[in-house]
């Protein structure tokens, strides 16, 4: 899972960049295109972080900025379509697999967080 999912951020980050050097020069889309650029890139790299990790809650703490990172972005991605910047129909795939992203780091985490908690008492 976590070289699949490595080369999955990391490719998802190359969209991002393709994405951002195809923008229109405007001020409005380089502003929102910067934004995006930033949260859509620091994905993989968060989540290579999260595996040099050196205990459970720092690795949770650091998969919980990837899923931060990619809800962040998938508002930058949808502003770009609500302001006619980029069509819906070119936006997509890439907020599709935004999605499924998202998806994959919440189920990670709750298994994660479950797997450290205390059993409950039977008290």
């Amino acid at each position: 899972m976590y070289h699949d999912l490595r080369d999955r951020t990391k490719e998802y980050a190359r969209r991002i960049i393709r994405l951002y050097a195809a923008l229109p020069k405007s001020t409005l889309a380089q502003v929102l295109g910067k934004q995006l650029l930033r949260s859509g890139t620091s994905v993989g790299a968060n989540y290579r972080e999260a595996f040099r990790s050196r205990s459970k809650p720092e690795f949770i703490s650091n998969l919980g900025i990837c899923l931060r990172e990619l809800d962040e972005t998938a508002y930058w991605l949808e502003l770009l379509v609500d302001e006619n910047i980029v069509a819906t129909s070119k936006m997509s795939r890439l907020l599709d697999e935004t999605n499924q992203l998202i998806a994959i780091f919440v189920a990670i985490l709750k298994k994660s967080k479950e797997s450290t908690m205390p059993p409950p008492s039977l008290a």
